[in-house]
Formats: C-alpha cells, structure tokens, sequence
C-alpha cells in the first residue's frame, strides 16, 4: 500500500463549452450545483472512511469548479479535510475560469486551505479565444489572478494552448509575456488536440491550423522562451520557476497511487486502475468500471519520460527489483545520438525536439 495518495474531484459543469473540449461537463443551474455539491460530499465521505493513506494533494478540476462558487468550495474541502488525513502541507489545487474566477472570495478559499490556483488563459489573443470558444477577456483573467494574489495565494498557473488557427510565434510570444507581466509561478503549455464530437472537429477542414512542422515550431519556440523567462520545463507540457512544480501533476507522471471522484474521473488506487463513466448517476451510484492493474514496467516507463527527469535507472530497479534490459539501452542510446534523448549512466529523458515524437520512441522502448 502506498504511504502518500492524490485525491482528484471532478466538477463536471461549465457556463459555456468550448469548441476543442471534449472533457465531461456541460452547463447547468444552481439547484445542480447543489445536488452535485451535496453527492461529491457523500462520496468523499465514503471513500476517505475506507482510504487509510494520507493525502499529500487534492485538485479540483473539471469542467470548471469555480462556478460552484465559494460557498461550495469552500464546503466540499472541509469534508475532504474531515474524511481523508491530509497531509500539513499539502497542495491543494483549484482550476478556475477567468470569467467565473473573478467572483471568487479568494481569502475564504484561502483561510479552507486551497494553495494553488490553475487558470484557463489559452491565449491572450482574441481572435485566438474567440475561435477556442473562450468566453472570457484578458481582464477576467488579470483580475482572477490578481485578487488570488493579494489573498496570499501566489502558487498560481495559467493554462496556454498552441498550435491554435491563426496563432503565430509573434501571437504566441505575446500570451507568454502577460502570464509573465501576470507574475504567475507555473505555465502549462500544451498542443491543441482536435477531438472527435467537438466543434472544432467538425470544423476542421475549414480552420487555419498550422501543419506539424509549423507545430513543432511553436512548440521549440515556446520551450526556449519560457526558459529565457525563468519558466523551466519539468515536463513535456509544464514550466515553472523553481519549487512551483504542480505537485498532485507530478504524482501521476511518477506513477504514484491516487482517488479519483466524479463522473469520467480515473483512479490509480492498491495497484488497480478504475474510473466512473460519462454520467452523474453511475457517479451517484457509486459505480466504477474496473481498467485493470496499473502500474506496470512498460507504464512506469511512459509516464517517467513525460517528465524532464526522466526514467531513473535506481528507481527503476528499487520499484522492478530490476534493471532495464540491454535492448531498451541500447535503444535509448541509439536516440540519444540522434538528439531526441540525453542519457548517461544514472538516466536518460527526452530533450525538447525529443519530446514533439515521444510517443513514437515510446512505443519502440516499450
């Protein structure tokens, strides 16, 4: 049994759905709000009586949480708090809108123990958010921001997509100046991904994406300039200044053990994977769909490479008890010299031109 567990809580409602979301959510009125708020808390209550672990980080995401409002924020960690045995410095995170954000009474949400705080930019392009489906303006999202900030929560991210229609180097080194004039710790950048069943989607033939190597443009340029700011990069989609690393983020990509809540939520609990489907009632039911065992050498693989530390030999062996073969070596000394790999003796990860075809020399490792 793991020491140390993740909590994940899904809020799955928005005001409006954006045209590349295909996440579980939708919108709705108070009363769900409610009734939604009052189930979670059954459900918590539920498994923190039958999870003994301590809880090291909780994240509330969605969908977007902060349309629940203070109130209910603040209502659902006190039971949490109450349920599970959270850790004294735990990382407890919330995901906001910036329209929604901005009504937020950050000091309550403060003083009940949520530290961190993600917010949807996106862009800090309009013509960019408009085609996104975005409904807020950079104003909400200075403002979100900076009422956080004279809370005294100053762990705060902001969520920035590339590869957007029309987005341009000049466009995207704009939206990472004013997350830096923001002053936020934590930047997550990540590659748009058409979904089937979003607008975007069914849009697709007639938007102005850039091509994969116009992406991998985009991306490179976004790496280095993040490091010129002081962003450095722990994962493949995650920069940070030093000690602001999402901790609950980094739980995942190391294999760590972690409850998940809510409709469409997935967990990684003793060994098994398992998750709610797409509804409120098997939600309300307390119905999960089994995935199997989790936390296998090919997965403890994967997920380490996400991350800039990469696969650690020591680690590996301590959690296999046994080390890679001479094959997988090889191999990974064979991408090293072609420059999508550093590896020595201790490790090996991916560099950042290593990282835009990591799925493809994954699956050669693994």
């Amino acid at each position: 049994m793991p020491e140390q567990i993740g909590l994940y809580l899904h809020i799955p409602f928005c005001k409006s759905k954006c045209s590349y979301c295909d996440f579980f959510s939708g919108a709705a009125k108070e009363a769900d709000y409610d009734e939604y708020t009052e189930k979670l808390k059954q459900a918590v209550a539920v498994w923190g009586d039958a999870a003994p672990e301590k809880v090291k980080s909780v994240y509330f995401g969605g969908g977007t949480p902060s349309v629940l409002g203070t109130e209910r924020l603040c209502d659902i960690l006190d039971t949490v708090k109450a349920s599970f045995d959270i850790t004294e410095n735990a990382e407890i995170t919330l995901e906001a809108n910036p329209e929604s954000g901005r009504s937020l009474d950050f000091a309550k949400l403060k003083s009940a123990g949520f530290d961190r705080l993600s917010v949807g930019l996106q862009s800090a392009n309009d013509k960019e958010l408009k085609t996104l489906g975005r409904i807020h303006t950079l104003d909400d999202v200075a403002c979100t921001v900076r009422l956080a900030q004279e809370s005294g929560i100053d762990n705060i991210s902001l969520d920035l997509m590339l590869g957007i229609p029309f987005q341009t180097k000049e466009s995207l080194k704009n939206s990472i100046d004013f997350c830096a004039e923001c002053g936020v710790k934590h930047i997550s950048s990540y590659l748009l991904k058409l979904e089937k069943g979003t607008k975007l989607y069914s849009i697709k033939e007639q938007l102005a994406l850039p091509d994969e190597d116009e992406q991998a443009e985009l991306y490179l340029f976004a790496v280095d300039y993040l490091a010129k700011l002081g962003y450095k990069q722990y994962e493949i989609s995650n920069f940070a200044f030093k000690g602001y690393e999402s901790r609950h983020n980094t739980l995942y990509w190391q294999c760590g053990e972690y409850i998940g809540l809510g409709p469409s939520a997935h967990s990684f609990y003793h060994g098994r994977r398992f998750h709610f489907e797409r509804n409120l009632q098997s939600f309300y039911d307390n119905m999960t769909v089994g995935d199997g065992e989790g936390g296998s050498e090919e997965e403890y693989t994967m997920l380490s490479l996400r991350l800039k530390t990469g696969l650690v030999y020591d680690d590996y062996i301590k959690r296999f008890n046994k080390p890679l073969s001479p094959a997988v070596l090889s191999k990974i000394q064979s991408f090293a010299r072609m420059g999508f790999m550093d590896a020595d003796d201790k490790h090996a990860c991916f560099t950042p031109k290593g990282f835009l075809v990591s799925n493809t020399i994954i699956a050669e490792l693994i």
